[in-house]
């Protein structure tokens, strides 16, 4: 039956999961704008606004595994739409949320619902795309990313500003509603996918067991869980409180360096993965991109507050190294069978967002220990000290996973 659909059918499905997708990296950074109101609103110190940001990749971790399973047993279709639909209550608790606690089950509750939508597209793409063509789907789902990412800076700055926080997140339910729709309507399995259907539980457990001893699964795992942590969380969290904090810039003019970086995911993310089908490499570029990454985190805290072109540069580099992180997902996806690539990627993908997890608290906890006691505006004066300490831990993360990839390379 899916021989007989034209050759351009299969990039509707991938465009109504990837709708999906541009919604959940709005959601997932759009604290780094929301700061201040949320700091503001629920007198949040900065460990427990990156709390309020982390709770999102938490759960997203937590449930990358299931999602795999469920994803390689029930398809795209359901499993998406499902998650869309988790994301839109998720959206109107957040609206309707008048203290932290609530505030922290609203982003659990679209945390959740977005867990399962990158999965659903990796899946989806092993199942309509040949394999050559992964790495460059995968690229460009990564610049949808980007997509999000730029609309989390400074277009939803304007339309906070306009409509207020409780109507933005009233039109992101909506929004989700109707992407779930159109998955619901355009995605439908491949022909390899039909298989899944008769994976018992016997076999995922064999799965399982076979990636949990796979030292390179260890090791691309700490390359997602640097690259893709890092880059939401600076991106995400911390990259306009340091701006406003050090440079003394509105929150506006500080997301347009965010958006430069967005702007990185947009262009890095496709352009290394036609780069890395193209060349038929995956270890080599993710070695030089992860340590040119390292690098360039590494200025802010050598010097402090460097010129803001220099700012702008970082970013861009930060945001561009989602590109090279993700080719981690290609590269595990090559060591293992179309039966295990729901799991096989769910299992690198879930430390990836551990490290979103755990490094905007890490680098929350870094700041806070360098808060000046005065309050401005509603929100707490931090010194640049605890930024430089915050961007080193960053910085020190991503050295480790170039290592890692080193190691990956060794061991081919």
């Amino acid at each position: 039956m899916t021989s007989r659909r034209p050759p351009w059918w299969p990039w509707l499905g991938w465009a109504a999961l990837a709708a999906g997708f541009y919604l959940v990296n709005i959601q997932r950074l759009s604290t780094a704008v929301l700061s201040e109101a949320f700091t503001a609103a629920f007198v949040l110190s900065a460990a427990q606004l990156g709390t309020l940001h982390a709770a999102f990749f938490a759960v997203y971790a937590v449930l990358q595994l299931p999602t795999g399973i469920v994803v390689d047993r029930y398809g795209s279709r359901l499993t998406a739409s499902v998650g869309m639909l988790t994301v839109a209550a998720g959206s109107l608790v957040m609206a309707a949320a008048g203290g932290f606690a609530v505030a922290v089950l609203a982003r659990l509750l679209i945390g959740a619902g977005a867990s399962v939508i990158f999965i659903a597209i990796l899946r989806y793409a092993a199942s309509w795309f040949p394999p050559r063509r992964f790495a460059t789907v995968t690229g460009m789902t990564a610049g949808v990313a980007g997509l999000g990412a730029i609309s989390a800076a400074t277009p939803l700055a304007v339309l906070v500003g306009a409509v207020g926080v409780t109507r933005s997140f009233e039109l992101a339910a909506v929004a989700a509603v109707v992407v779930a729709g159109a998955v619901w309507l355009l995605v439908r399995r491949g022909a390899a996918d039909a298989s899944q259907r008769e994976v018992d539980a016997a076999g995922v457990r064999a799965q399982l067991r076979a990636l949990m001893r796979d030292p390179d699964q260890w090791l691309l795992s700490l390359v997602f869980f640097a690259g893709n942590g890092t880059t939401v969380t600076i991106m995400g969290l911390w990259g306009v409180p340091y701006l406003v904090a050090v440079y003394g810039l509105s929150v506006a003019d500080a997301s347009v360096y965010t958006l430069i970086g967005s702007v990185g995911i947009l262009v890095g993310g496709p352009s290394l993965g036609w780069l890395s089908d193209r060349l038929a490499m995956r270890l080599r570029p993710m070695i030089a991109g992860l340590g040119l990454t390292a690098a360039a985190l590494a200025v802010i805290p050598l010097v402090g507050q460097p010129p803001l072109w220099s700012i702008a540069a970082i970013y861009a580099t930060v945001g561009a190294s989602i590109g090279v992180s993700l080719l981690s997902m290609t590269a595990i996806k090559e060591r293992y069978p179309p039966s295990a690539a729901g799991v096989a990627t769910a299992a690198v993908n879930t430390w990836g967002f551990v490290g979103a997890t755990l490094l905007p608290v890490a680098m929350g906890i870094a700041v806070d220990q360098y808060r000046t006691g005065a309050i401005v505006g509603g929100s707490v004066v931090y010194t640049p000290m605890g930024y430089r300490i915050a961007f080193a831990i960053a910085a020190g993360v991503v050295g480790l996973a170039a290592l890692g990839a080193v190691g990956v390379a060794r061991r081919a």
